[in-house]
């Protein structure tokens, strides 16, 4: 594992920023290449609504001022909110990015109301869950919108 040489900085962003859309787009397609065989894999919605003040935030990483990560956290009910969208840039990994971004959507989420945080990843991702598992999530049963979804691997942790 190598080690950040520079400044990495967490800021929240629109969702429909240009810089948003490149690193979902980029996720998208490293999704659509992981699992081929299914087309919704990488079509799980997130609305700029579910992102707003009080409700959610999306953030994107950077290290120094360049673009190389990003995350989201929504409320989904009482007290349980949700990741999504994590990426890190493949050139990135390794060094802490992804840690730091789900340390940041752990913190927006605690300010969310959330006493309990969910995420949805995929068996092919494996360095994915081992980073969450790092960070104390463990696996759970499906919930919401991917319970029918075969390709999912569905993690909880109380905050």
């Amino acid at each position: 594992m190598g080690k950040r040489t520079g400044t990495l900085r967490m800021r929240r962003e629109n969702l429909e920023s240009a810089v948003a859309q490149t690193l979902i787009d980029a996720l998208n397609a490293e999704l659509t290449g992981l699992y081929p065989e299914d087309d919704s894999a990488n079509h799980f919605r997130l609305e700029r609504e579910e992102v707003a003040p009080g409700r959610g935030a999306f953030f994107v990483a950077y290290e120094d001022g360049a673009p190389v990560g990003c995350g989201a956290v929504r409320r989904i009910g009482l007290g349980v909110a949700e990741i999504k969208r994590m990426y890190v840039a493949p050139a990135m990994r390794g060094r802490g990015v992804g840690r730091a971004l789900l340390m940041t959507l752990e913190d927006e989420a605690r300010q969310l109301g959330a006493t309990r945080l969910l995420l949805e990843t995929g068996p092919k991702q494996p360095e994915a869950i081992s980073l969450y598992e790092r960070a104390g999530f463990v696996r759970i049963s499906a919930f919401g919108e991917y319970e029918d979804h075969p390709l999912s691997v569905f993690m909880g942790k109380d905050l």
